[in-house]
């Protein structure tokens, strides 16, 4: 965890006390050396206060947020509603007031490291890697040896059904139903060429394919 504060005392006590609870603790006194620590230690959650001695703490979290997704708890004695805005606008997960309850910034700060681990999963379920190709289903983004891959749109529906189902099978007609409609039920052609034409991108020998299996007379599965 990182503490941003130009207040020593503010700082000694909060890196004593989350210590005492376990948490490995680094701390910075102003914005700039606090952007070197999120980017070279890389803190799970940043503790930031917005009076700092060279820059307003507000474009401290706009900095971050341009490349880091870490939990920003705000700790700050502005208490009007303008700051608290405008801090949550740019990015900050949660807002204390000071003067504050050790108890409940220990409870904030849990809360806010559960969503971060949460979302951390939904992001790792969301990415798919084979092996051979890596599929990131949120991004719509596909690469195989490190080099993004174009898909057609009809190709990124039918893999996007399979990668969502990994490891079962999904029947001919779940995923006519789900790429084409109702309409097409009968156009289990449509299938066998856009599974040819993946493994042909995806496959390291399209005639043997290891990943887009045929379960033949039943459907495909992505293992």
């Amino acid at each position: 965890m990182l503490v941003v504060d130009d207040d020593p005392q503010i700082t000694r006590a909060l890196r004593i006390n989350l210590a005492t609870r376990g948490y490995d603790v680094a701390t910075a006194h102003d914005g700039a050396t606090a952007l070197r620590e999120t980017a070279g230690g890389k803190p799970d959650l940043i503790v930031l206060d917005l009076c700092l001695p060279d820059t307003d703490g507000i474009d401290v979290i706009t900095a971050i947020r341009g490349w880091s997704r870490t939990p920003i708890l705000v700790l700050s004695a502005r208490r009007d509603p303008h700051s608290k805005v405008a801090a949550l606008d740019a990015g900050a997960d949660d807002y204390v007031t000071k003067p504050f309850g050790m108890d409940e910034l220990l409870a904030r700060i849990r809360a806010a490291t559960r969503r971060s681990a949460a979302v951390a999963a939904l992001a790792q379920q969301a990415l798919v890697d084979t092996g051979t190709f890596t599929v990131d289903l949120t991004a719509k983004r596909i690469w195989r040896d490190s080099v993004e891959l174009h898909l057609t749109p009809t190709e990124w529906g039918v893999l996007d059904v399979l990668a969502r189902n990994r490891g079962r099978l999904v029947s001919q007609r779940v995923l006519l139903d789900e790429v084409w409609g109702p309409g097409h039920r009968a156009d289990g052609h449509y299938l066998r060429v856009y599974i040819g034409q993946l493994r042909r991108k995806l496959e390291p020998e399209p005639a043997r394919p290891r990943h887009l299996i045929t379960e033949p007379g039943m459907g495909y599965r992505l293992v």
